[in-house]
């Protein structure tokens, strides 16, 4: 292979896996504050014990999601200093301010939760696990700019060669960044309540800790309803601003050779590239008419081939999103109905399909990363420069798959690790270290005291 090609295989396999715990982290932060909001207000024990068990599993998704998230930055550097070159003057201003204003927020406050306890008032302890969650939805806004940025540039002039910065605003606010985010973050609630509903139906079959199973059911499938049901009406906006801005993005979504208004919606095919068609459509008649207002779609042949993305890849990805999102929505229909007709805890089938499920959200949330950011090729800036102009030009292809197999050794080792911690974690329950949970009998290790001492995450 050559540079270009390992290049962008590492970067997507290093961001790729530090997305999988993106959702997971900012889903979490939403369950982390109504717990603690819960015992700021009531002051039991069993609503700590709750709330410390949201913590860990925070901070276990925090502590990867740091670490494998430094390695794309120092990518640009290595790998793609072309690009950087050319963006340097935009995209540094969004990833330093995601730095000073967003990451500095979320670990600092972070430390008051883990350690700060029995040091801080209730309120500014609660307060904390506030900012704690705005930090980390702050944070996604700044790394969403500088990537919307990439599909849709605006508020910049081309001087001596590169992109300079010409009106923040316009730069920061420009076409994709508000749907991007809004569809981005709202995909990360849903994976936070596909997590919690998960972790409780996992209780709610084992018989254990059955008062925060149930408590944390209900909110993860309200919660999860609400987010799932606007999660389509996001993309649809979204999809409106992608006609307008990427049509050719949008073509290979659809897999249309020929520029036509929308007319049927698409739900499977099979791209052909040889025949230039798409075989084997499944659709529903009129319906991506009736939802755009018959828009024009600019079709794949009035681009040559190499302005083309991947076209399986992207057209695949974009509709697995959408499929995962159909059966994500029409789960917690379903779980909320079992739950208020009383036969979600003797719907044992339904329990093991939500702890199957967990993860789910966040394979959506990877699926439509992939659409989003091959569906821009073989653009790294979008009519700007190609991906294959931004690569450094000094880095051997022989030196990249090194580090390319470095990173899976390393990244199997971490995951192997974290699964560990979360799992072992979910395992123990929400009980504060070594002592029972509170609705489980005092072992030879529990008792009334322990309930006060608070033990390092994942210990």
């Amino acid at each position: 292979m050559d540079a270009v090609i390992l290049a962008r295989i590492q970067f997507a396999f290093t961001i790729g896996f530090h997305f999988l715990f993106v959702p997971l982290s900012l889903g979490l932060s939403l369950f982390l504050v109504m717990a603690e909001r819960r015992y700021y207000r009531t002051r039991s024990e069993a609503d700590r014990n709750a709330a410390h068990f949201w913590l860990k599993l925070f901070t276990a998704t925090f502590a990867i999601g740091v670490a494998t998230g430094i390695t794309m930055e120092f990518a640009f550097g290595t790998n793609w200093a072309a690009y950087s070159r050319f963006v340097g003057d935009i995209f540094g201003a969004p990833l330093a301010a995601e730095a000073l204003f967003s990451f500095f927020l979320e670990s600092t406050f972070l430390g008051v939760l883990l350690f700060g306890r029995k040091k801080v008032s209730p309120r500014f302890y609660y307060v904390s696990a506030i900012l704690v969650t705005f930090g980390a939805h702050l944070s996604a806004l700044w790394i969403l700019i500088a990537n919307s940025w990439q599909q849709t540039p605006a508020g910049y002039e081309i001087q001596d060669g590169r992109a300079v910065l010409t009106d923040f605003f316009a730069a920061a606010l420009n076409d994709s960044t508000i749907p991007r985010f809004l569809h981005t973050v709202s995909a990360t609630w849903a994976a936070g309540a596909f997590m919690a509903a998960g972790i409780a139906a996992y209780y709610l079959l084992k018989g254990r800790h059955l008062p925060f199973a149930r408590r944390t059911m209900g909110a993860a499938l309200v919660f999860g309803l609400a987010v799932t049901a606007v999660i389509p009406v996001i993309g649809h906006f979204h999809a409106e601003q992608v006609i307008a801005t990427q049509p050719v993005k949008m073509a290979a979504y659809e897999g249309q050779f020929q520029a036509a208004k929308a007319d049927d919606l698409v739900i499977w095919g099979w791209i052909d590239e040889t025949a230039g068609e798409l075989k084997y459509p499944i659709a529903v008649p009129g319906l991506m008419g009736l939802l755009t207002g018959g828009e024009q779609i600019a079709g794949l042949n009035d681009v040559a081939p190499s302005d083309r993305p991947p076209l399986q890849l992207t057209f695949q990805s974009y509709h697995l999103m959408v499929l995962v999102g159909m059966y994500l929505a029409g789960a917690m229909a379903l779980g909320l109905l079992l739950k208020l007709t009383n036969r979600l805890e003797s719907s044992r089938w339904f329990l093991w399909l939500l702890v199957i499920s967990a993860p789910l959200p966040i394979l959506g949330s990877e699926l439509g990363w992939i659409a989003a950011e091959v569906g821009r090729q073989p653009w790294i800036v979008q009519d700007l420069m190609r991906t294959s102009d931004a690569i450094s030009p000094v880095v051997p292809a022989g030196q990249i798959a090194f580090t390319l197999a470095m990173f899976a050794v390393v990244y199997a080792l971490l995951f192997v690790v974290f699964l560990r911690v979360f799992l072992g974690v979910i395992a123990r329950g929400p009980a504060s270290g070594g002592e029972p949970a509170l609705d489980e009998e005092p072992g030879p290790l529990g008792g009334p005291d322990d309930a006060n001492r608070a033990l390092p995450v994942g210990a």
